[in-house]
């Protein structure tokens, strides 16, 4: 596959028996073209396509990887990054996940953008499923998808502000909403929740009994 598209692939990943092929901007409807109607490939369906945000990829609030008495053991250091995390070359990329039902077979495809203004073009004319994905992966991490026939936002109210998959944006949120029985509508005001940092449930296998589990 790398000897077909040449320089129009940067990279070929295969990890536990999946294919990713990483692509730029300029080649992404070249190569997708290819994917979908080449008979060789024949990647039909495009069954997923998502928005990723790896500023923080490798950083973590919790030391989760032992477990004590008492649970998880609680984080310290915020911003404690593994001296072996991968490095990416922008903060923003979109995956494809593609199907070919000719072949039996999955692929991975992964696309950089800038990350001062992320935008990459619509692979809508490409495959018409494209079209609720993108505008999922533009409201929630603020992608612009260009030629998209109807980009607007999906999931969020229409006054939202924010991208809420965006690591930068706050897991309690900017603004809540409630309604004043004074003005007889719904209102925005700053959000009231205090941030705090969550600690995991942990279920721990010895506490279960066989008395506890359902008669057959």
């Amino acid at each position: 596959m790398r000897d077909y598209f040449g320089a129009k692939v940067t990279a070929s990943i295969l990890d536990r028996g999946e294919l990713t092929l990483e692509t730029t901007p300029d080649n992404l409807i070249s190569v997708c073209e290819s994917l979908c109607r080449e008979q060789q490939f024949s990647y039909e369906q495009l069954t997923d396509l998502c928005g990723v945000d790896y500023s923080s990829y490798g950083q973590t609030d919790w030391t989760t990887q032992d477990a004590t008495s008492s649970g998880f053991s609680r984080g310290v250091n915020k911003d404690v990054v593994s001296t072996d995390v991968k490095r990416f070359p922008t903060r923003f990329a979109v995956v494809y996940h593609l199907l070919s039902v000719t072949h039996n077979r999955r692929l991975r495809l992964r696309c950089f953008v800038p990350s001062e203004l992320p935008r990459v073009s619509s692979v809508v004319d490409v495959w018409s499923s494209a079209d609720w994905y993108e505008r999922e992966a533009f409201d929630l991490f603020g992608i612009m998808f260009e030629g998209h026939p109807d980009l607007r936002r999906i999931l969020t109210d229409y006054g939202f502000i924010g991208n809420p998959f965006r690591k930068n944006f706050p897991l309690e949120g900017n603004v809540e909403v409630r309604y004043d029985p004074e003005q007889k509508r719904v209102v925005y005001q700053p959000v009231s929740i205090e941030s705090r940092t969550l600690v995991p449930r942990v279920i721990r296998d010895e506490h279960r009994s066989e008395h506890n589990e359902p008669e057959a």
